[in-house]
């Protein structure tokens, strides 16, 4: 490559990082996938969960230390939220690429700090990154959702994120446990003066979790972990991760969590479930995966936790032939697709999917979260008839009279426009199914 050919490549990367959008929305995305009807703010809180077990200072060759170390959890969390009408400013994010040393430009709608609407409050929504992620990493969603009328909180969890990537046993402990204090500081900031004083309606929370994220809501919403999961190998030592198995936990589920949404849960393919453990999970829940998932596993990871979860509704989107990535990560920026050394890898591996478009998966999931949200946790009838759909998306029937009005013969998923509604698969059972 002469120095002018480099040259200009890098002018283009850069030109194109900084138009890394994570509010695009294609002509053929499905009807709820457009922005709702407020402004967005977006703000950053400094969140400390106290006292907690350090799991990642804790060799697991050498005896059980007495006692265990202790520490205080950093817990950086970004707020979306409804704003004021006509809310300007600062809409740009800065944001870790996966190799955690690399700064991009996430461009959206959100504007930095603006002022909260005074129509609160909202019902709350909670949203956990993989094993490694940041609290970035499902920023589409986040601010499509807080658009809709939703405050939407997105955790940095120590120990997991691509600057501070520790030991998984720390993310196979604390998982569930981040998620809870968040949703207990944000119901506690709904009550005290600050920006977020009357805004949030905790007593309508939801957790939205990728990957590891998917595990800590599993487990939130009453899956408790196997016997198996505890004496893992490679997870949490000195059987550490006993604080999450089934039955371990005296009470009912946080009645605030009324729903869980987890794309490509990690665990089922390892036993870190039973069929039994995943029949304690006690709220509707919405899973999302590609059938090629080869790291929480498809036939049996995903599909086999929607199959063993019989005590809810319960659904699972299915994005035939995408990977672990199907819907969840924002699109990979230009700079992300150079071969990283240390890494070993290009980052873009950690974003893309070599089938599907990740701005189409990200457009569909806003639509099907958007609508399951409605459903579940506003109690809206109307959202319920865009989920119940002929199961195989191109088995539906385009059929509508001169006037455009559908026949009795038309059986194609309400939401989508001709010819869209392809590569999918929706199934959604009610619980004791």
């Amino acid at each position: 490559m002469t120095r002018l050919t480099l040259l200009a490549t890098l002018a283009l990367a850069t030109a194109a990082d900084a138009q890394t959008r994570i509010d695009v929305q294609r002509p053929d995305a499905p009807e709820h996938a457009a922005y709702g009807s407020f402004d967005v703010g977006v703000r950053t809180l400094e969140l400390t969960r106290p006292d907690q077990v350090d799991v990642a200072a804790i060799d697991p060759e050498a005896p059980r230390p007495d006692p265990l170390p202790r520490t205080d959890r950093r817990l950086v969390t970004e707020v979306w939220y409804p704003a004021v009408e006509g809310a300007d400013g600062e809409r740009a994010l800065e944001a870790y690429l996966r190799d955690g040393k690399t700064v991009v430009t996430l461009q959206g709608q959100a504007v930095r700090d603006a002022e909260p609407s005074g129509d609160g409050p909202f019902p709350l929504v909670i949203v956990s990154h993989g094993y490694p992620g940041n609290r970035y990493l499902l920023s589409h969603l986040a601010e499509n959702v807080a658009s809709k009328g939703y405050v939407v909180a997105s955790i940095d969890h120590q120990d997991s994120t691509y600057r501070d990537q520790g030991a998984f046993g720390s993310t196979l402990v604390h998982r569930p446990g981040d998620q809870a204090f968040v949703l207990e500081e944000m119901a506690r900031m709904h009550s005290e003066i600050g920006f977020l004083e009357g805004m949030v309606d905790a007593e309508r929370t939801a957790i939205v979790g990728y990957s590891m994220g998917g595990y800590g809501a599993v487990i939130a919403a009453g899956g408790g972990v196997s016997d198996a999961a505890v004496g893992l190998s490679f997870g949490a030592p000195h059987k550490l991760l006993s604080v999450n198995r089934a039955g371990a936990v005296d009470g009912p589920v946080d009645p605030r969590i009324k729903t869980i949404i987890a794309f490509a849960p990690w665990g089922r393919a390892r036993d870190v479930w039973t069929a039994e453990g995943l029949a304690g999970v006690a709220v509707p829940t919405l899973l999302v995966s590609g059938s090629q998932d080869d790291v929480s596993g498809y036939e049996d990871g995903v599909r086999l936790m929607w199959e063993e979860m019989t005590s809810v509704d319960r659904a699972l989107l299915t994005f035939e032939h995408a990977n672990h990535n199907a819907a969840a990560p924002y699109p990979a920026p230009a700079v992300s697709y150079a071969f990283d050394e240390e890494l070993g890898f290009a980052p873009f591996e950690h974003y893309a999917d070599a089938v599907w478009d990740t701005t189409r998966m990200n457009n569909i999931a806003q639509h099907f979260i958007t609508v399951w949200l409605d459903a579940y946790l506003r109690g809206e009838a109307e959202a319920v008839g865009y989920l119940d759909l002929i199961p195989v998306a191109e088995e539906g029937i385009w059929d509508v009279d001169e006037t455009g009005t559908q026949t009795a013969d038309h059986t194609y998923w309400r939401g989508f426009p001709n010819r869209t509604a392809k590569g999918l698969r929706f199934e959604w059972r009610r619980s004791g199914d």
